[in-house]
């Protein structure tokens, strides 16, 4: 196991959050998530690192797996100029996360990453989340991750109104 990984996981320890992990093949594709999502009967929510036309600020948004959105209704309810895919190498710098691993649970590293989670998430039972690995997954309570962690890591999250666009 990676140093980060055990320090995502002595993280949610620390904080008395009870989670599910699971070992597979590496998820880095929303149907992969889907098949371990049934295992630990969790929903992992698609995770997006954008960053500002300027790419001196940078956002993770969370977002239903199937949900279709367009980055300039997101910026716009953000309160962002127009936000893009931001590049891997800051992913990993800031997150601790490679192509195909993003995940909130990164922000335990950093404060320069603005979270935006899609509305719909907020009332979830269960969410699934990649340790910074995309060969483990985390299941805990929505609550836990929304009233627990984010707080205890300093982050308050921006909700934002996902319309699903064809």
């Amino acid at each position: 196991m990676s140093d980060t990984v055990s320090e995502v996981l002595d993280k949610l320890d620390a904080l008395g959050i009870p989670y599910r992990l699971a070992e597979h093949p590496p998820a880095d594709t929303m149907e992969a998530c889907a098949a371990v999502d049934r295992r630990l009967g969790a929903l992992t929510p698609k995770n997006i690192f954008l960053t500002t036309k300027n790419g001196r600020r940078f956002c993770l948004c969370l977002t239903r797996p199937d949900a279709r959105f367009r980055t300039a209704d997101i910026s716009k309810q953000a309160g962002f100029s127009r936000l893009s895919f931001a590049p891997e190498e800051k992913l990993y710098a800031l997150l601790r996360c490679r192509g195909g691993s993003a995940s909130p649970l990164g922000l335990m590293f950093t404060d320069a990453v603005t979270l935006l989670v899609d509305s719909a998430l907020r009332d979830q039972p269960a969410l699934g989340f990649h340790p910074c690995d995309n060969t483990r997954t985390v299941a805990m309570a929505g609550g836990d991750f929304f009233d627990v962690f984010l707080p205890a890591v300093g982050v308050k999250p921006v909700f934002v109104e996902v319309h699903d666009f064809l």
